[in-house]
């Protein structure tokens, strides 16, 4: 029986259910092993394709080797589980926004529950958390403060122009804050 999947293009791969066959693929050099590993972590148990998703994670293709970290995500979506080995391997991509690993860091973090977590993914997810609600409170806000004028703000002023009382915000007060605008107050 022929197989459904194409190496060298990546078709159909992700229907992938043959550990040994991704071994072989992989001492053969093929082209689309982090798809493939994408499929294993579909249709194989976690501890079958665990050693070849963390293979696939050190593949030399960027391309290919963001697909093994999207396999990982899909590991901890349907097992709500990783392994030792996977922590380890997000571990040393980095858990940060400009990691390749970010997205299955998210995923791990989403899925699994927090008490299967090791502890440096624990402390990661009260620093994003943390980071998260700064932000939030940061942008409803308005940034730069115009939805608190009225509640007289420390960077916004009252000053006496033409006889008239007017409240404005101070350019450049406001860290990232480069707007400059009048009220009548």
């Amino acid at each position: 029986m022929t197989r459904p999947w194409d190496w060298a293009t990546g078709e159909g791969l992700l229907g992938l259910d043959d550990p040994e066959e991704w071994d072989a693929a992989f001492e053969l050099g093929e082209r689309s092993l982090g798809t493939a590993a994408i499929g294993l972590a579909f249709n194989c148990p976690l501890g079958d394709a665990s050693p070849r998703l963390v293979r696939a994670t050190q593949l030399l293709d960027t391309d290919q080797r963001g697909f093994a970290f999207t396999a990982v995500g899909t590991a901890a979506r349907l097992n709500g589980a990783l392994t030792p080995e996977l922590y380890e391997v997000l571990r040393a991509a980095g858990p940060g926004r400009k990691s390749i690993a970010v997205n299955a860091v998210d995923d791990t973090l989403t899925f699994v529950p927090f008490r299967d977590l090791p502890p440096w993914l624990k402390r990661w997810a009260v620093y994003v958390t943390v980071r998260d609600k700064l932000e939030g409170w940061w942008l409803r806000g308005g940034g730069c403060g115009a939805s608190r004028v009225a509640g007289r703000a420390p960077w916004v002023t009252r000053h006496w122009r033409n006889g008239e009382s007017r409240t404005s915000l101070v350019k450049g007060e406001r860290a990232g804050c480069d707007c400059s605008f009048e009220t009548a107050g």
